[in-house]
Formats: C-alpha cells, sequence, structure tokens
C-alpha cells in the first residue's frame, strides 16, 4: 500500500489557508482570529507528540501502556467537555459528568467491537484499540457537551419554572422531563445527521484514510458502517448518562432545586 508522502511544505501551504482564514476574521471583526491560530497550533503539536507515542506503542504492544494512553484520552475528553459548558457545574462533579459518561459509552463500546464484533487477540492490539477509542471519544465527547451545556443552560435560565412546577406538587423528574428531551435530542442530532449524510453528502474520515492507504472501497466501507454504527451508540449512551447525572445532581432528597451547584457564566 503505497500512499504519498507529505512534506513540511506542503503542511504550510495547509497552515497558510488557516492564517488566511484568521485574516479574513480579523478583517470582518469576527474576533475568531486568536481561537484559530492557537486551536491550529494546538492541534498540531498534539497529533505529533501523538503520534510519537503511538509509533513507540506499536512497537511495544504492552498492555498497561495502552491503558494508560486511553485513560489520559478519557481525562482531556473529560475537561474538554467541562470547558465547552456555559454554565459550569461547581466542583468535581463538574469535570466528573464528562469523564464518566464518556467512560461508560466510549470504553464499553469500544471493549464490545474488539472482543466481539472484530474478535481482535489481543484485545489491547494499539493498531485497532487506540483508533477505535479515539473517533469514539471524540465524538462522544461532542454528543455530551452539546447535550450538558444545553441542560445546564435551561436550569440557570427556567429556575424559576422549574420551582413552579416543585410548588406545584410535581417530582423532580417530572418537571425535567421537557428539559431532558430537548437536550438528548440536542446532543444526538450531530451523530443522525453524519449518519443521513454519509457516502451521499460526505465521505467519513476512517473510509477515505483506509482507501489512501489502498484498501479496496468495499472492506473500507464496511469498517465505516461499523465505526458509525459504534460511534451513534457511544453517543447515544453517552448522552443519556450525562444528562440523567446533571439532572440528578441539580436535586437533593426532598426536591428542591441547588442551584448553587451550578456557577454563572463567565
Amino acid at each position: 500500500m503505497n500512499v504519498a508522502r507529505l512534506s513540511s511544505i506542503d503542511l504550510c501551504i495547509a497552515a497558510g489557508l488557516v492564517v488566511l482564514l484568521a485574516l479574513l476574521s480579523f478583517r470582518l471583526k469576527l474576533g475568531l482570529e486568536r481561537q484559530m491560530i492557537y486551536s491550529a497550533v494546538r492541534m498540531t503539536v498534539q497529533l505529533l507528540l501523538i503520534g510519537m507515542v503511538l509509533q513507540y506503542l506499536f512497537a511495544s504492544r504492552t498492555w498497561w501502556l495502552i491503558v494508560v494512553v486511553s485513560l489520559v484520552m478519557l481525562v482531556a475528553a473529560g475537561a474538554e467537555v467541562r470547558s465547552r459548558l456555559k454554565h459550569k457545574i461547581r466542583g468535581f462533579f463538574g469535570f466528573g459528568v464528562g469523564a464518566g459518561s464518556m467512560f461508560v459509552s466510549s470504553f464499553s463500546v469500544t471493549l464490545l467491537a474488539l472482543l466481539v464484533i472484530i474478535n481482535q487477540h489481543p484485545w489491547y492490539e494499539p493498531r485497532y484499540a487506540i483508533p477505535f477509542l479515539g473517533m469514539l471519544l471524540g465524538n462522544t465527547m461532542t454528543g455530551v457537551a452539546l447535550a450538558s451545556d444545553r441542560m445546564t443552560s435551561l436550569f440557570y435560565e427556567q429556575r424559576e419554572t422549574l420551582e413552579q412546577r416543585l410548588m406545584l406538587g410535581q417530582t423532580w423528574r417530572e418537571a425535567v422531563a421537557d428539559l431532558r428531551r430537548d437536550c438528548m435530542r440536542t446532543g444526538m442530532i450531530p451523530i443522525i445527521n453524519s449518519m443521513a449524510a454519509a457516502g451521499l453528502v460526505s465521505l467519513p474520515g476512517m473510509m477515505t484514510g483506509q482507501i489512501l492507504g489502498g484498501s479496496p472501497p468495499v472492506e473500507a466501507v464496511k469498517y465505516q458502517i461499523l465505526i458509525m454504527f459504534l460511534i451513534a451508540a457511544g453517543t447515544g449512551f453517552g448522552v443519556i448518562c450525562s444528562i440523567m447525572m446533571i439532572e440528578r445532581h441539580m436535586f437533593d432528597k426532598r426536591h428542591r432545586l441547588r442551584m448553587e451547584k451550578l456557577a454563572a457564566a463567565g
């Protein structure tokens, strides 16, 4: 399988497009230029580092190193989810919502794929384990972040309505039922749109990568279908888990809304 090699000049040309976009943002006063440059630099450094780490992992194939790298990825994803919340949940629980929900969803789905579907031996083969977990964490993180941000924002904006429902005798589960459905739909929409557009509007990343690497298109399609199904399941489970954690955290045993657990926008 021959893949065209990229030089530093090739990457610089592509980076120039991002710089041009940042300049346009500055010219149009969008205020996004710093975020663009920062994110581009951060992405480059992170990918270069993970490339060196993966090269070492592929050579060593040590199971405990795979676990350590997976936990680092989980911690980073949990921190990213918390950072994207407009109204952050106070304390360690704010981090635990993202990390906990993604651990339950992404790790379980990845293990199912490695042990049952692909039937990989050993299960910790880094060539399969790390890419599968990375794709699941990345996509699950988006759904969990969107749903969690929507949920905390609605709690903050509709706190008086929720308290009125509680005063009228509703339980906290009944009071937040509409909010729960709205937030779960918000978290699931991106993956639903991705599945609907795959193959017709877009060629997903894993399929494109395998084709560029020389794999037969039909085999690449099979793997992409598998990945899309796994991502959809992981995102759905993660969104449901995060919403349930947040809503339970915001009420006490006497069904009282505890807004002190939620920070103002900052």
